[in-house]
């Protein structure tokens, strides 16, 4: 039996993942996960570093910050360090998590030139099933070097066919 589809426009995916369980923006997502990165070296982070690192300004870090502590995330005062509570840490931890195993399944593939802006605007928009089938994926490639090998081979044969 074919499974019934209905498709959305790409904002109609937005609005219904909005609507459920999700409440941090791609942005929000991004700043924590910056803020986890950081938090492995060092148990905080101010909003200055953070803003170099995303490339923004400081108003900026600070608005979304707040923002991250009024969900607690992170805990945080005006003009002074940034921290992660128990569930931004856990939070943290998956949105990096995702990161990497989404850049490992396009690095994978062949993607090397726009590897990291194709992770970026990818990792906000899969739900956790299909991370979790990459991360399967990537743990195949892995164990199978051979599989990965053909697949190499394969994809420059076919590359100079076109």
């Amino acid at each position: 039996m074919a499974e019934e589809r209905e498709f959305r426009t790409v904002r109609g995916y937005q609005l219904i993942k909005q609507s459920g369980e999700r409440d941090l923006t791609p942005s929000m997502e991004d700043y924590l996960e910056m803020i986890y990165r950081n938090c492995q070296q060092a148990p905080s982070i101010r909003v200055n570093a953070l803003a170099e690192q995303l490339n923004v300004q400081a108003p900026s870090v600070s608005r979304t910050v707040r923002r991250l502590a009024e969900k607690g995330y992170v805990t945080y005062q005006k003009y002074g360090v940034i921290e992660l509570t128990s569930s931004g840490e856990r939070l943290g931890r998956y949105l990096l998590a995702r990161h990497e195993t989404i850049e490992q399944f396009l690095r994978n593939l062949g993607v090397t030139t726009s590897l990291l802006i194709d992770t970026e605007l990818i990792e906000h928009y899969l739900n956790p099933d299909t991370v979790s089938a990459m991360e399967t994926w990537n743990a195949f490639l892995l164990a199978n070097a051979d599989v990965l090998q053909r697949w190499v081979e394969f994809r420059q044969s076919y590359a100079a066919h076109e």
